[in-house]
C-alpha cells in the first residue's frame, strides 16, 4: 500500500485537529503520516485534549497549535488528504494545496467551547476524541489503493457523517 500524508485542519488548532493527528499517527503509522494546523491558531493545545491523548497511550511530543501557513509552503510535504474538523475551517478559504489532495469535511462540535462542570467539559472532549477515532478507523479500513479518486471522495464524505 502506498504512503499517504493527511492534514487535519481546524480554526484554532487546539483540540480536534491535534487529537486527530495523534490518533492517525498511531493507528495509521504504517501507511499514513498525519499533520495538523489551523487557520487562526490559538497558540495553545487544550490540556483536556492532551490528557485524552496521553490516556490513549498516544504521543504528545511536539504537539502545538500552528498555522496552516506552515504546511502551505512550497517545501512542505504534499498532502494526499485534507480534512476540516470544524465548521469554521470548512467555510474558510483554504490555501491551495499542491497536488490537489482529496478533501472532506469531518466537522464535529468544538469541545473547547463546552460549558458546564468539569465533567461536562471532559465528556465533550471524550466524545470528540471518540468520533475522530471512529472516523480514522473507518478511513484506515478503506482499500484506498484499489479505489478511484471519486470513490475515495464519496467514502470520505460518508465517514464524515458518522
Amino acid at each position: 500500500m502506498p504512503h499517504y500524508n493527511v492534514l487535519f485542519l481546524c480554526t484554532g488548532n487546539s483540540a480536534r485537529s491535534i487529537m486527530a493527528e495523534a490518533i492517525m499517527n498511531r493507528k495509521g503509522a504504517a501507511n499514513f503520516t498525519a499533520y495538523r494546523a489551523g487557520s487562526h491558531p490559538s497558540g495553545n493545545v487544550r490540556p483536556v485534549a492532551l490528557r485524552l491523548i496521553e490516556a490513549a497511550d498516544l504521543r504528545t511530543a511536539g504537539l502545538h497549535s500552528k498555522s496552516w501557513d506552515e504546511l502551505a509552503r512550497p517545501d512542505a510535504p504534499n498532502m494526499n488528504f485534507v480534512f476540516t474538523t470544524c465548521d469554521n475551517a470548512a467555510n474558510e478559504v483554504c490555501p491551495i494545496w499542491p497536488g490537489q489532495p482529496t478533501t472532506a469535511h469531518w466537522g464535529l462540535p468544538d469541545p473547547a467551547a463546552a460549558m458546564g462542570t468539569p465533567s461536562d467539559v471532559d465528556r465533550a472532549f471524550s466524545q470528540a476524541f471518540s468520533i475522530l477515532d471512529r472516523r480514522i478507523t473507518l478511513l484506515l479500513s478503506l482499500p484506498l489503493a484499489s479505489l478511484d479518486a471519486m470513490a475515495i471522495k464519496n467514502e470520505l464524505d460518508i465517514i464524515g457523517k458518522k
